[in-house]
């Protein structure tokens, strides 16, 4: 039986942040619908990736709208020279801009002596225009830039070198700042022809989470928090509501979420993406008002979270990006399964456009029919099989009705 009880959003917001001070689009055609590989962890240097190993067939798209293709061979002499900007998270953080860089690194092996990778860390928003500006001068052929902070300095970027090539995740172009003036003008005199974005429908995949999460739980509470206050984030929390009031439509079921409401459109946040101790503070206040599955969408953060979940046993966990089970082998007993954001196809196909069709391709919009986003692996025998095949069916469900707003109706 699961219990009834709601904590108001607006207390639990309240006891976190006296933990804190004490404690100091799918218009643009996708270009790939192959399954993401194999997440492996990334290195935890910040030295040039290793360039000379095993070919694999690479699968690509052409510039054309709506078609997926394999691309030609590149021409046997070319090689570029493809650089990575992270944001404050970290190359190796188990998720988020690991599981981009992972992307590079699968380039390098798919042709051989004809890629080249490395990337710069950034320590604080200060470091995006240096790092950026860094990898133009040394003559990059690409510079993908990780995350939505980094929009602002990526436009302004592509618009003061126009023949240079970019990418940025979960941003794309559009009649808003940074991609317009003040007066809502296009920046770009070409339609920002030298920039790809890369963005994800995450909420499909976060919905079928919460759907998960709510079958799992044994207290009946669910709880979410996020690193910064910022649209790819909070979609994942946007959907993980809405899958966990499905699976009370569904069942009959009163399973509550704290830490998010889409009613307020406010949640929990911790102001940052690194802190290993805000991770665990946050995971414990959330325990303490019952929850027992708790989703941190906020890279290292929530291996912060794990270690409490692991420590006291009180808890599980639901990852972000990658199957951080795999990318933290440590916490493999307490990440029950991820939501994936298969960031490495987007980057991998994008260092392939440009190699071989010296582009950077359409826009791309990861979405469970395009295997953008989906699910990992379930992990330690937690979710029992009947539940799987329920959000197996749920994700084909989704699918043929056009995506998730059409399958909410």
């Amino acid at each position: 039986m699961f219990k009834s009880r709601r904590i108001a959003l607006v207390a639990l917001l309240a006891a976190f942040a006296l933990v804190i001070a004490a404690c100091g689009d799918d218009d643009d055609a996708g270009t790939t619908t192959t399954a993401a590989p194999t997440t492996t962890a990334a290195p935890t240097t910040t030295t040039q990736a290793a360039t000379t190993t095993t070919a694999a067939p690479a699968t690509t798209t052409t510039a054309a709208p709506t078609t997926t293709t394999t691309l030609p061979p590149p021409p046997p002499a070319k090689q570029i020279l493809a650089c990575q900007v992270s944001d404050t998270g970290g190359i190796d953080d188990k998720s988020f801009n690991e599981k981009a860089w992972l992307g590079a690194q699968q380039a390098v092996e798919a042709y051989p002596g004809q890629v080249e990778i490395e990337f710069l860390e950034s320590q604080s928003a200060a470091d995006f225009r240096p790092n950026i500006d860094a990898f133009i001068a040394q003559g990059c052929d690409l510079v993908t830039t990780v995350g939505f902070l980094l929009a602002e300095d990526t436009a302004n970027a592509a618009v003061d070198n126009p023949d240079q090539l970019f990418a940025i995740i979960d941003q794309s172009p559009g009649p808003f700042a940074p991609w317009t003036d003040a007066d809502g003008n296009d920046r770009s005199p070409d339609g920002w022809q030298n920039l790809r974005g890369l963005t994800f429908q995450i909420d499909e995949a976060s919905f079928l989470a919460g759907y998960v999460a709510a079958g799992i739980t044994e207290t009946g509470i669910v709880g979410t928090f996020g690193g910064i206050n910022i649209p790819p984030v909070t979609a994942f929390m946007v959907g993980f509501q809405q899958g966990v009031e499905h699976y009370n439509a569904v069942n009959g079921t009163e399973v509550s979420v704290l830490g998010w409401s889409n009613e307020l459109n406010d949640g929990l946040f911790t102001g940052n993406f690194e802190s290993l101790d805000d991770g665990r503070s946050f995971a414990e206040n959330l325990v303490a008002e019952g929850a027992d599955v708790v989703l941190a969408v906020a890279g290292p953060v929530g291996l912060g979270s794990a270690a409490y979940c692991q420590e006291t046993g009180a808890c599980v966990m639901i990852g972000v990006d990658a199957d951080q089970a795999v990318t933290a082998p440590e916490f493999e007993d307490t990440f029950v399964f991820s939501i994936l954001k298969n960031m490495d196809v987007a980057v991998f196909n994008t260092i392939g456009n440009v190699l071989v069709l010296d582009a950077v391709g359409n826009n791309f919009n990861g979405t469970l029919a395009n295997g953008g986003v989906g699910l990992s692996e379930y992990h330690g025998g937690v979710v029992p099989d009947a539940l799987q095949a329920e959000a197996t069916q749920l994700a084909a469900d989704i699918v043929a009705a056009g995506g998730l707003a059409d399958y909410l109706g």
